[in-house]
């Protein structure tokens, strides 16, 4: 079964377009949950069992895992065990942000895809195509490309003006990312964009250019991405294509499993009221 082919599942399993970023930031974890033996992979847990009705996927993210060395590894692991072992219809997005080249790159993807068995992750296109070709050739995995990022200071790069091109107009780079990979990147059909809530306008433009593919919207809540503007401009043209990423406003919820139902509920609201327009 593909990433896709899991994804479309469990959206339809749980009529839900939500993802839940764990996320456990150590010195916010409950005291509780520090006090045990594995204090992010019990909070995790806690997580998953509140959230998994609710829910198309979650996504971990290695950075808070690696700051605590082995032993937070190892909790990571844990973690994806405890999904597959027992919400296995739920895909694993790792977010990871790598990319590199070579025998680097064949590492990533052991460690990503062998050791952790994610269902997907997150990359950066930096190196290229050519580089990024080991992860395309996985057909059975999700490849998210980084497109457009939600946090304040990505216009720095992805919206400079680039020509690709002697006769080709120029375009914005995260426009030449978003083309790249859905005219010469997606040979398997399993590459995905990300693009931040906090940039609707942009969000809008990367459906256009790539169609009905799927698109990690990360942004929603803390970091004020508004909902209603990202479903606008990010639903596909079946209102679907969309997993939208909460991660400090459901884990450090008081009832994390009552804001993830609220959630999406109110995301699937805000889906039937376009549909009707």
């Amino acid at each position: 079964m593909t990433f896709q082919q899991k994804l479309d599942a469990v959206v339809s399993k749980n009529n839900s377009l939500l993802c839940v970023g764990l996320d456990p930031e150590f010195p916010k974890i409950p005291e509780q949950f520090q006090k045990e033996k594995h204090p992010q992979f019990s909070f995790n847990k806690y997580i998953i069992d509140q959230t998994h009705e609710f829910v198309c996927c979650y996504k971990p993210n290695s950075a808070f895992y690696e700051a605590r060395g082995a032993v937070g590894v190892a909790e990571l692991k844990m973690t994806c065990d405890y999904i597959h072992q027992r919400y296995p219809d739920s895909p694993i997005l790792l977010d990871f942000k790598r990319g590199d080249i070579g025998n680097t790159n064949e590492s990533y993807a052991q460690f990503a895809f062998e050791y952790l068995q994610v269902d997907a992750i997150t990359l950066q296109p930096y190196q290229g195509g050519e580089a990024l070709s080991l992860f395309f050739s996985r057909k059975e995995k999700g490849i998210f490309i980084l497109c457009k990022t939600s946090n304040p200071g990505s216009g720095e790069f992805q919206n400079k003006n680039v020509q690709s091109g002697r006769d080709v107009p120029s375009e914005r780079l995260y426009e030449l990312v978003a083309r790249s990979v859905v005219s010469n990147w997606n040979k398997n059909n399993n590459c995905f964009l990300v693009v931040g809530a906090t940039y609707p306008e942009e969000l809008a433009m990367v459906r256009k250019l790539v169609g009905d593919m799927t698109i990690l919207v990360p942004g929603v809540g803390a970091q004020e991405g508004e909902l209603e503007k990202s479903l606008r401009a990010g639903l596909n043209s079946k209102k679907m294509g969309m997993i939208i990423n909460v991660s400090r406003g459901i884990i450090f919820a008081q009832n994390p499993g009552v804001a993830a139902r609220l959630l999406r509920d109110e995301i699937n609201t805000i889906r039937k009221y376009i549909a009707s327009q």
